[in-house]
């Protein structure tokens, strides 16, 4: 059976919007880029923008959206070999290859101030997917403390990302992951290790 025409056009119609957004925020503050910017670097008139998003700020949170949800999509299928072997290491690798494949849309969000949302909703991804591990792992007595690792985890890993870009990936992939890895562990073990009595 063939697709809807008018469900492929509007999919092309998104598609063609979010990148014009990206494109534009490249060069442009967000709060200085109008409806009108957005359709006139896509070719598209504003009626049909507004069949899709009720602005910009709507438009932004779409591009984010998309990203989290392939994102939460990779994670779970790479979740069940993570718990198996007790490490994030099968998670850190495709993560990181998904963050080089989408480097671009990446950067433009970690760069942009008013994309502060886009850090807030990584920050609930690792603590979703995060929490019962650290639970699992090392069955913190203070379950606040897992909140603050998780959280210390979500933004040294988006800065982490944003000085490898920065630097134009120059350390090579396996080398930036052990790194990751090893301030992961670090960091936990720091955390929840017994602490014996000197």
């Amino acid at each position: 059976m063939l697709k809807n025409p008018e469900d492929r056009r509007a999919r092309r119609s998104r598609k063609l919007l979010k990148e014009s957004l990206l494109e534009l925020m490249k060069r442009k503050t967000f709060s200085d880029i109008s409806v009108r910017d957005v359709t006139d670097a896509a070719d598209m008139n504003r009626a049909t923008f507004y069949l899709h998003y009720a602005g910009t700020a709507e438009l932004l949170k779409s591009v984010e959206e998309d990203l989290l949800e392939e994102l939460q999509t990779l994670v779970d299928a790479h979740m069940q070999e993570t718990v198996a072997v007790g490490s994030v290491a099968p998670v850190f690798e495709p993560v990181l290859d998904f963050a080089v494949e989408h480097r671009e849309t990446c950067a433009v969000l970690f760069a942009s101030s008013e994309a502060s949302g886009f850090f807030q909703s990584i920050q609930q991804l690792v603590h979703k997917n995060g929490a019962p591990l650290v639970r699992t792992w090392f069955h913190p007595a203070d379950p606040r403390l897992a909140d603050y690792l998780l959280n210390f985890l979500a933004w040294g890993f988006i800065g982490l990302l944003s000085e490898w870009f920065e630097k134009g990936m120059a350390l090579p992939k396996a080398d930036l992951l052990d790194a990751a890895q090893r301030m992961a562990d670090g960091a936990a073990a720091g955390l929840f290790e017994e602490r014996r009595p000197v």
